[in-house]
């Protein structure tokens, strides 16, 4: 696997985890092949946003980012937990009543994603917070056999332009067993496009 490949793994690990902010400013730089800028920053927005890490995406981290410059000082002061079994969300397939009336975005993900050979399927959920309150979040999920790093960020960039500033966007390998956050996404999710093609409204 290659490092950008292990880093696109441990942004979709922290997942639920670090804010979209703050993920998708990650991944978009990882798609435009600055993983220098990924390995530097990376580091300290964990010990900013108090964010532990697991033995696995320790591993992660020692492959794909310390070779590319990351602080290896900062990275022995993030604090570690065993693993991740919870998520702070709640998803559901139910859409707010203003994406009801009409949902361009939807329209727009599956003209993009039509007929890739790459993409396996695309879904959609909204998040909410577990504790209430706040908006709801769109979450696209989405499989491929292809680069998962270039396909976030060029579905981030479309979404921003959107008026989505900050996308939450998983690009999920086909083969990558899933971690809890996409699990539950995916579990309330509904789909926008299936083994290539698009399904009716």
């Amino acid at each position: 696997m290659s490092a950008a490949a292990e880093c696109h793994e441990l942004l979709l690990r922290l997942a639920g985890r670090l804010g979209d902010r703050e993920l998708w400013r990650l991944r978009d730089w990882l798609a435009s092949d600055s993983l220098d800028a990924v390995a530097r920053a990376l580091p300290l927005t964990l010990l900013r946003e108090r964010v532990a890490i697991t033995p696995a995406e320790f591993r992660l981290i020692n492959s794909a980012l310390l070779p590319s410059g990351a602080d290896g000082e900062r990275l022995n002061a993030v604090s570690w937990v065993d693993e991740v079994d919870d998520v702070d969300y709640t998803f559901s397939a139910e859409s707010p009543e203003w994406v009801s009336m009409g949902d361009s975005v939807a329209v727009v993900l599956m003209a993009m994603l039509r007929g890739r050979p790459d993409v396996v399927e695309a879904r959609s959920a909204w998040r909410r917070d577990r504790a209430g309150g706040g908006a709801a979040t769109r979450v696209v999920l989405v499989t491929t056999t292809g680069d998962a790093a270039r396909l976030t960020g060029e579905l981030q960039r479309v979404l921003r332009a959107l008026g989505t500033y900050e996308p939450a966007v998983e690009v999920l390998p086909d083969d990558l067993e899933m971690p809890a956050y996409h699990e539950a996404a995916y579990a309330a999710s509904e789909p926008l496009v299936a083994k290539g093609h698009l399904v009716p409204s």
